[in-house]
């Protein structure tokens, strides 16, 4: 048989194995099965169909229970437990109060509290669910009640609310870190000059709108009584954003140990503010668990499918493909926005980056790429998810809060998420806005 020949004959079968694997996922997702679930058994009857030979059991105990072992996913569940005892805690109308009178008569005024309280909570939190419904809580209505656009509070919330996936201490960078073995304390400070700039780049966005539209309500000027009052009530969340940022650069303590000195901390803040109490701690635990899990099975069910794939030579066939195209570097980069930015359509982030790692992760780093630049820049592309219907999880936070159609969210986060895409192409520009301070501290 021909090169050529045995060439077709092999498109043919990678053709025929991704549509399987398509329709087999669209299924079980259709069905209500959960994501995890559905990436196990996607994996286990792809190979059960093209690779009986493999014996299974074998294959499970190897890949599935290996996926959970990797030592910095033991501060995942601890941040987790940090995030949702603040949440317990009441954080949000700390944030807002203590904030209030600083920012109340920029540009843009108290809207601005979306982006500062949620950049704040991110710094403590990881999660940009969690961040988004803490600050938006508060928000949202205090607002309402002073007359600010609703459209643009709704999407200033949405886009701010990303920042807990970029601001270390992150979850998803965690999840990137242990998929793409790099160093997750090197992921989390590469987060910190990216996530403040994205912070800038909203506020800019809000005043220059709130500028040039005249609908800012006018704001009483505070007195520094008001402004004692807020510095005293951000301060616990300052202090406790210090001690997990020290810790971070003066490498004073692991990811793990990091994580433990969060929980900590967030209990001590809970019990300092008069708020702490045992039931409210039992109940963030329980949340704490769930979440967890539910991230622990996503990564088992990926990593299955991944061998999946890896034993079929898809991976590989895909790769091959895109460097036919002979695509420089930043289209490279721009087609795997769009990639990443479909997907995130339909995927939440952790299924987003362990599924497609394998296969991307190769392509960018043989293309001169740094891995460390490529996880803030996956990161970055998992925020824009957030806030893409039709599964955009800040979307249906803010829909709980307020009542309003997804719809009319997600047009209200538009400007957001050309903000978004644009500083991801802007990474790909400027790759040093990533790499300078973990290149410095080094």
């Amino acid at each position: 048989m021909s090169g050529a020949r045995q060439m077709q004959m092999w498109k043919a079968l990678m053709f025929e194995i991704s549509l399987v694997t398509l329709l087999l996922f669209v299924a079980l997702l259709a069905g209500s099965v959960w994501i995890g679930l559905s990436l196990f058994a996607t994996g286990y009857i792809l190979l059960a169909i093209f690779k009986p030979n493999i014996p299974m059991d074998i294959f499970a105990s190897g890949v599935v229970w290996g996926s959970m072992i990797p030592t910095p996913l033991l501060s995942l569940p601890l941040f987790i437990l940090m995030s949702e005892v603040l949440v317990a805690a009441g954080l949000g109308r700390s944030l807002f109060s203590g904030l209030a009178p600083w920012l109340g008569r920029l540009p843009g005024g108290l809207l601005h509290v979306n982006v500062v309280g949620s950049t704040l909570f991110a710094a403590v939190s990881g999660s940009s669910a969690a961040t988004t419904a803490i600050v938006g809580k508060v928000s949202l209505p205090e607002l309402q009640k002073r007359g600010y656009d609703r459209k643009l509070a709704m999407g200033s919330l949405a886009g701010a609310g990303t920042l807990g996936f970029l601001i270390p201490p992150s979850i998803i960078m965690i999840i990137y870190g242990v998929v793409a073995e790099q160093s997750i304390l090197e992921l989390f400070i590469a987060g910190v000059i990216p996530g403040i700039t994205l912070a800038l780049l909203y506020m800019a966005y809000i005043a220059l709108h709130q500028t040039l539209t005249g609908t800012q309500p006018q704001q009483e000027k505070p007195t520094a009584k008001d402004r004692l009052k807020g510095l005293r009530d951000i301060g616990p969340v300052a202090a406790l954003i210090i001690a997990i940022m020290g810790s971070l650069y003066l490498g004073l303590a692991s990811v793990s140990e990091l994580a433990a000195i969060g929980v900590l901390g967030s209990i001590i803040i809970s019990i300092a503010m008069g708020r702490f109490s045992l039931v409210s701690m039992i109940a963030a635990g329980r949340r704490a668990v769930r979440t967890s899990a539910m991230i622990g099975l996503i990564i088992i069910g990926a990593a299955l499918l991944n061998a999946a794939f890896g034993f079929l030579g898809i991976p590989k066939a895909i790769a091959a493909q895109i460097a036919s195209f002979g695509l420089s570097p930043f289209v490279l980069i721009a087609v795997l926005l769009i990639f990443y930015v479909i997907l995130g359509m339909f995927l939440d982030g952790t299924s987003i980056i362990v599924m497609t790692l394998p296969i991307t992760l190769p392509l960018v780093t043989a293309a001169g790429f740094d891995p460390v630049w490529f996880g803030i820049f996956v990161v970055v592309a998992v925020e824009i998810s957030q806030i893409t219907p039709p599964i955009g999880f800040n979307l249906f936070v803010i829909q709980s809060q307020t009542g309003e159609a997804i719809g009319a969210i997600a047009k209200a986060a538009a400007p957001f998420f050309l903000i978004l895409s644009g500083f991801a192409l802007l990474l790909a520009v400027f790759p040093e806005l990533a790499l300078w301070l973990p290149r410095t501290l080094k």
